[in-house]
């Protein structure tokens, strides 16, 4: 393992007016997003969806570092037979996969999940690195509800992330260690920062244990946020300074940098808590972000798969991209948004 380039690339993936797109959505996923707008999803149509954003040449270039893809898209070709992967590259960014292989039931746990995909990880990571990715993702779900989650469900994810994590580095890949915390309860604000605390305290335990490096990894957290279903919504400014005091009270300094995910929030939403977290600033780590439907709703609605909205679709992705990147340095503004609009 040489650290100083892990450390190079995770620097990378965090530069300052710069953030990671997520277009690892699962066939499933990506499958029900295409439905909303009414197109077939098939290897054809996902491949030309996800090269029309990579051909994205502003976006690309000037806001996205890093790419997270799914298994299908590493291996396939633009149109015109260049590798998807090589897109990315040209553009100055650095290609990325996701490694797990979804959820499972967590057995003796109601209600609970354990992510699956160690098996046979170091074996598909030496193919994932000759194909051209320096990165990885690896997610951990955990859900707020009656008596969860557990510390057995806390523990489980927590050791099962920092296994990827060390097989990542061993392969010469940049781990992304999202322990995702979700937003979908009726909790408030409070709640979600309790449980956060406990989920990011054991997953770091869990990495010193295993000996993963902090200097060549990104953490890509939840944000303290209220359920979507709580009555008492807590406000951007407030999301901003529990986040913020979360993020200091478990992350180390050596953490090069967090990447958010935006779990479910609005695309402005997204934009407005991640400006006001660099707005606050004075933080040991880069801040950025990591974003999939908040950063693709929009290019999706104008594209809907039709050949003749690709400008389109590209105009409204680099409109997305240009306000998270202004965001990432606390220089977004409402008043951006709406003129660009």
């Amino acid at each position: 393992m040489n650290l100083a380039d892990l450390n190079k690339v995770a620097l990378a993936m965090v530069t300052p007016g710069k953030g990671l797109l997520a277009a690892d959505e699962s066939t499933g996923t990506i499958k029900k997003r295409f439905d909303a707008i009414k197109v077939e999803s098939t290897e054809e149509s996902r491949r030309d969806y996800r090269e029309m954003l990579f051909r994205s040449k502003e976006a690309m270039s000037q806001y996205i570092s890093g790419v997270i893809l799914y298994d299908e898209t590493i291996w396939q070709n633009a149109k015109d037979g260049t590798p998807l992967i090589k897109l990315i590259e040209q553009a100055g960014s650095i290609p990325g996969i996701k490694v797990d292989e979804g959820t499972q039931a967590l057995p003796n746990c109601p209600g609970e999940l354990v992510t699956a995909g160690l098996d046979k990880l170091a074996e598909r990571l030496k193919k994932y690195y000759e194909r051209g990715a320096r990165f990885a993702k690896w997610r951990a779900v955990i859900d707020i509800g009656h008596g969860i989650p557990t510390m057995t469900a806390i523990r489980v994810n927590a050791h099962a992330l920092a296994r990827y994590a060390a097989l990542c580095q061993a392969a010469q890949i940049v781990p992304i260690v999202e322990p995702e915390v979700l937003m979908d309860g009726d909790h408030d604000i409070d709640r979600c920062y309790e449980v956060t605390q406990r989920v990011l305290n054991k997953t770091f335990q869990e990495l010193r244990v295993q000996r993963v490096r902090l200097e060549g990894m990104i953490l890509k957290p939840n944000m303290a946020i209220s359920g979507k279903k709580s009555a008492k919504q807590a406000g951007v400014q407030e999301v901003a300074e529990k986040t913020i005091r979360l993020l200091k009270t478990c992350v180390p300094a050596a953490v090069p940098g967090i990447a958010f995910l935006s779990g479910g929030q609005s695309d402005e939403e997204a934009t407005a808590h991640l400006n006001a977290i660099n707005a606050i600033g004075g933080l040991p780590w880069k801040v950025t972000f990591s974003y999939g439907r908040a950063l693709q709703a929009a290019p999706q609605k104008a594209w809907s798969g039709k050949s003749e909205n690709v400008a389109a679709g590209q105009r409204a992705f680099s409109h997305r991209a240009q306000m998270n990147g202004l965001a990432s340095t606390g220089k977004w503004t409402t008043d951006l948004e709406k003129k660009a609009a």
